[in-house]
């Protein structure tokens, strides 16, 4: 019990709440809303944060507070639309640091989440590793390699997931409903195989990828539109909620793991090719793809 106790009074002073403003102008504002709320983890003194990308997306204003209550703005670094992180900074700040762990995730591994509260506490859970599987998600996102766990989120996302030696493994996501699997992570290696990219560019250098914009999902081998933003690709060739997506440029689709990974065989700009079931009738829809990155561009501050 003692040294639970003194791991956390270790872990949990690196940890923060971070307040978002966003302007209601905002594309993502559709889906996420204008204020928001998050868990961030200090990985470096000088005050750097990692955290999900939803809760800074657009941000007009952040504040972050920690532990102490001290509350101080910080400014967006760096956002991977990829992996779905983002790393904010504290100027002149600071404060204790957690550390990323480099070593391999196991398959049953005992791990915990720290989270923010919206008061300004912190709560924890405990679990084990059950999955280390691809992952992918309804807003044309995908991990090839996700951390889900048995440990139930108990605060805000973008909080640390740790092993018990109080490394951190991943950033906590999502909150999921499936049996054992309640919470997936974001492997910490999306940072630190990418911080000097990050950090010197403000984004991934590789080359932008095709984006729809639409929300998804798979029922029975068929990849069903669930909703698509204002504005977007899709939206703007005619795509409507409740179509079925039959192929890209002739090939099949089945799933929506197999969607997202031929469409990202093409790049953002791309014009590409989309078989579409609509009420007893095949269409063909010729989109050109978007770039996410572009349409959620905010200035930094």
């Amino acid at each position: 019990m003692n040294a639970s106790v003194s791991l956390l009074e270790r872990i949990v002073p690196g940890t923060v709440l971070i307040e978002a403003t966003v302007p209601p102008e905002h594309p993502s504002v559709q889906v996420l809303g204008t204020e928001r709320l998050g868990t961030g983890t200090v990985l470096d003194e000088s005050g750097l944060i990692v955290t999900v990308n939803y809760v800074v997306l657009g941000a007009a204003s952040l504040e972050v507070t920690s532990l102490d209550g001290r509350e101080q703005a910080a400014t967006l670094v760096a956002q991977d639309f990829s992996t779905g992180i983002a790393l904010l900074q504290l100027p002149g700040k600071r404060m204790r640091a957690l550390v990323p762990s480099d070593e391999a995730v196991a398959l049953g591994q005992e791990v915990f989440i720290v989270a923010a509260v919206g008061s300004g506490g912190r709560r924890v859970a405990g679990g084990v590793v059950t999955s280390l599987d691809p992952f992918d998600a309804n807003w044309e996102y995908r991990l090839d390699r996700a951390i889900l766990t048995s440990a139930l989120n108990p605060g805000l996302g973008g909080g640390p997931l740790l092993d018990m030696k109080g490394l951190v493994i991943g950033v906590v996501s999502l909150s999921l409903e499936a049996v054992g699997r309640f919470s997936l992570a974001i492997p910490i290696s999306c940072y630190s195989q990418h911080r000097e990219e990050l950090l010197r560019f403000g984004r991934r250098q590789s080359p932008a990828r095709a984006w729809l914009g639409i929300f998804c999902y798979t029922i029975k081998d068929h990849v069903v539109v669930a909703g698509l933003l204002q504005g977007s690709p899709g939206e703007r060739s005619g795509m409507k909620s409740g179509d079925v997506i039959i192929a890209i440029d002739g090939q099949e689709v089945n799933c929506r793991g197999g969607l997202y990974q031929r469409l990202w065989s093409h790049r953002a700009g791309d014009k590409i090719e989309l078989k579409i079931y609509r009420n007893n009738t095949v269409l063909t829809l010729n989109v050109e793809s978007g770039d996410a990155e572009q349409f959620f561009a905010t200035a930094r501050r």
